[in-house]
């Protein structure tokens, strides 16, 4: 099996900065895409940014410029850096990797728990 464990979620007062790790571990082959997505109360789930095993990059355009999305591959470890967070920002943050167990094996998605990110005014 394949775990995805986040950490760095808290709170933050408007314009500040938060960074959040998120760490795939178990039976892994390759890591391809990793992403972070987040789900505000009473919203749809939204992709805030991906990125790929090659490093390219993409971004919700409602985080760019404020929001850096970045991967350790020697550690299957994906990271977002939140600056200039908004209240608009607050909402459950859920790391997602696409994951190849086996050499042999299809690829599959995987989520983790989630990290509460909450921004005051």
């Amino acid at each position: 099996q394949v775990q995805l464990v986040e950490s760095g979620g808290g709170l933050v007062q408007a314009g500040g900065s938060l960074r959040l790790s998120c760490a795939a571990s178990g039976t892994i082959f390759r890591v391809n895409a990793m992403g972070w997505y987040r789900q505000a109360p009473g919203k749809q789930r939204e992709l805030v940014a991906t990125i790929t095993s090659g490093d390219s990059t993409n971004y919700a355009d409602s985080v760019k410029g404020r929001f850096t999305i970045s991967r350790d591959n020697a550690k299957n470890t994906v990271y977002l850096q939140m600056s200039s967070l908004k209240p608009e920002d607050t909402a459950v943050y859920y790391c997602n990797a696409d994951v190849k167990r086996f050499m042999w094996e299809y690829n599959k998605y995987y989520w983790g728990q989630g990290t509460q990110v909450t921004v005051s005014p």
